[in-house]
């Protein structure tokens, strides 16, 4: 397989990758020699994601998974964020041992599992290797699995996810990204796709007029305090300092913290709503008694049940 070829096909390991709603967000631009991943500002999130954090976040983790896919094919990928010129995430590779990893070979498998876990606690050699690979450059990973502590999360997720429910344009932006059923997400190819999150099967004409009578802070809540109490621990990742750049590598450390999980059997998924809600995020940091940096990311984990995966693009739909 000639290069450029091999390049092409590293692209549909980052489309597998975890990006915010399911949106995709990305572009992949192939030469002989590099990758570039390009920011498709046509899917950004403006209500939940007004500063394009989460935006970047998800060009990291394709980009990680395309770093990890690209060892098993004898290629070291360097990576460069570029801020100031076209804001892609610009990957070169150069020869190396070809080299088969836990990590690599978890790719396929990696989804964001939103259902209960079965509320028993990991090993701490097991927590040891999540941390290890959620960490990075300016990047730390903050672990808490007491009860004190989760507790301390539960609050902010449910009053993030009050303030979030309550506001229409969050409510209407979250719909426009929900499949309802299987034909619509595998049309689409893209969003929220309800049986992955345990919903059942609707039409689209249905579940319009149905979700917004269900979708109310109330009954929300009580799911996420389920999910949440069901779960093992939950991870926060902080960047130090916090731009794109940054952004960028807490989501190459979130993809590795979900490639390990993956690979030990563990499920993982985003609890975001007390970093989504800018007015919580710096009482959250607090709370968590953070001295510095800025709370990212909070991902639950824990083991649980495979669900239906979220559909993702062809290539050639993300090619430039």
């Amino acid at each position: 397989m000639d290069n450029a070829r091999l390049l092409q096909d590293l692209v549909r390991y980052g489309t597998l990758a975890a990006s915010s709603h399911n949106t995709q967000c990305w572009r992949f631009r192939v030469d002989e020699q590099s990758i570039a991943i390009l920011p498709d500002l046509s899917r950004r999130c403006p209500v939940v994601d007004p500063d394009d954090h989460h935006l970047y976040v998800s060009l990291g983790c394709a980009a990680e998974n395309i770093l990890q896919a690209a060892k098993v094919h004898g290629l070291a990928g360097q990576v460069r964020f570029d801020r100031v010129g076209d804001g892609a995430v610009h990957i070169t590779f150069a020869p190396c041992e070809p080299e088969s990893t836990p990590l690599a070979e978890a790719i396929a498998q990696r989804q964001c599992s939103r259902t209960e876990y079965d509320s028993q606690p990991l090993p701490p050699e097991e927590l040891e290797l999540l941390a290890a690979a959620g960490t990075g450059a300016e990047v730390r990973v903050v672990m808490l699995t007491s009860p004190a502590e989760l507790a301390r999360v539960e609050e902010f997720v449910v009053r993030g996810n009050t303030a979030q429910l309550n506001n229409p344009a969050f409510v209407q932006e979250l719909m426009a990204w929900i499949r309802f059923n299987r034909a619509e997400a595998e049309r689409q190819g893209d969003g929220l796709y309800s049986a992955a999150s345990g919903n059942p099967s609707l039409p689209r004409w249905l579940g319009r007029l149905i979700l917004p009578l269900v979708l109310r802070p109330g009954p929300e809540n009580e799911k996420c305090i389920r999910q949440l109490r069901s779960s093992a621990g939950v991870a926060v990742f902080v960047s130090e300092p916090s731009d794109p750049t940054h952004w960028v590598e807490v989501g190459r450390c979130y993809e590795r913290f979900a490639l390990q999980a993956t690979a030990l059997g563990i499920r993982n998924a985003f609890l975001n709503q007390p970093v989504e809600e800018a007015a919580l995020r710096p009482e959250f940091a607090q709370a968590l008694g953070l001295s510095s940096g800025r709370p990212d990311l909070v991902v639950r984990f824990g083991r649980g049940p495979e669900m239906p995966r979220s559909p993702r693009r062809p290539v050639e739909a993300v090619l430039v």
